[in-house]
């Protein structure tokens, strides 16, 4: 269970980024390849916001309503879930600012 409460906001992390993939900064041919992904994730940005959001519900399930209740939860996976759950929510709320440091 370990493995799928750290997964999950880390998937919720790359599908937030995902939704920038228009604004990264590639090299000349890598942009030439991949102008095609970015005008495709550029036209599913909203199905990859509520992905991340889903994902981080999921997340949040699994880590503090999942089966083992009473057991210690894991101090590196309650943090990487609360890091995925601030930089989803950066994206959603300020997505050209974040685009900008990503981008240089």
């Amino acid at each position: 269970m370990r493995v799928a409460e750290r997964a999950t906001p880390v998937a919720a992390v790359i599908a937030a980024l995902s939704t920038l993939a228009c604004c990264l900064p590639f090299g000349f041919l890598g942009a030439v390849g991949l102008a095609g992904l970015s005008v495709w994730a550029q036209s599913y940005g909203a199905w990859f916001l509520a992905l991340a959001v889903v994902l981080l519900v999921v997340g949040f399930v699994q880590l503090y309503r999942g089966r083992t209740q009473c057991t210690k939860r894991s101090t590196v996976s309650i943090v990487l879930f609360w890091v995925a759950a601030v930089i989803v929510l950066l994206i959603i709320l300020f997505p050209q600012v974040i685009a900008s440091l990503v981008a240089g």
